[in-house]
């Protein structure tokens, strides 16, 4: 019985460790252009987008703040923007970063279920699935 508790605390230390996330690990790449790449609908339905019109602009202003604003790319490798900017803060839950949206007219969540130096994978509140890469800008010779 004894050897038997010992495994079990074990195997917990064990997955604890090796299943908890801190908040750098989702912010670190989260600064940047992004574009989505792919999304699934909570009833299945898949879109790819090939050409994006619009990239996401992510920016962490401290440990629980940040901004996102909708930027167009040009060929010059610049970009237009209005003034508006949607302000979030975030912290950390056992599904992800939580991404909490409010304006006067309405607030959201979304959660960053993984993010890399390339790829970030976001849930919003309907349950659809966006898969993001880091956007590049296109470089005309």
């Amino acid at each position: 019985m004894q050897n038997l508790k010992r495994i079990l605390l074990i195997i917990s230390l064990i997955t604890f460790f090796n299943c908890s996330k801190k908040k750098e690990d989702y912010t670190q790449y989260l600064n940047g252009y992004w574009e989505i790449k792919h999304v699934t609908l909570n009833n299945g339905t898949e879109k790819s987008y090939k050409i994006n019109e619009t990239v996401d602009y992510i920016q962490i202003l401290n440990d629980s703040v940040g901004v996102r604003k909708k930027m167009k790319p040009k060929f010059d490798g610049t970009y237009s923007t209005t003034n508006f900017q949607e302000k979030f803060t975030f912290n950390l839950s056992e599904n992800g970063l939580e991404l909490n949206y409010k304006t006067p007219y309405y607030s959201w969540k979304e959660t960053i279920q993984s993010i890399s130096k390339s790829e970030m994978t976001v849930v919003n509140d309907n349950k659809d699935v966006y898969l993001y890469k880091r956007y590049q800008p296109i470089k005309l010779d």
